[in-house]
């Protein structure tokens, strides 16, 4: 995987799980995913995995 590829799939995967977050919390509405706590959990566990993977992605532009 190229890292440009990485690190935009890494920023879509933060942004993602940042609104399934925010869905499960309920405070974005219009979806079955609002209010439930599926996806409070799974939100932020998406959200940290992008995180990982831009961390890893700078870490090896500079090493």
């Amino acid at each position: 995987m190229g890292r440009s590829l990485a690190l935009v799939t890494g920023v879509l995967l933060i942004l993602v799980g940042g609104l399934w977050t925010f869905q499960g919390l309920g405070y974005v509405e219009g979806s079955f995913m609002t209010g439930s706590a599926t996806w409070a959990i799974v939100g932020p566990v998406v959200a940290g995995l992008g995180v990982a993977l831009v961390i890893v992605v700078v870490q090896r532009r500079h090493g």
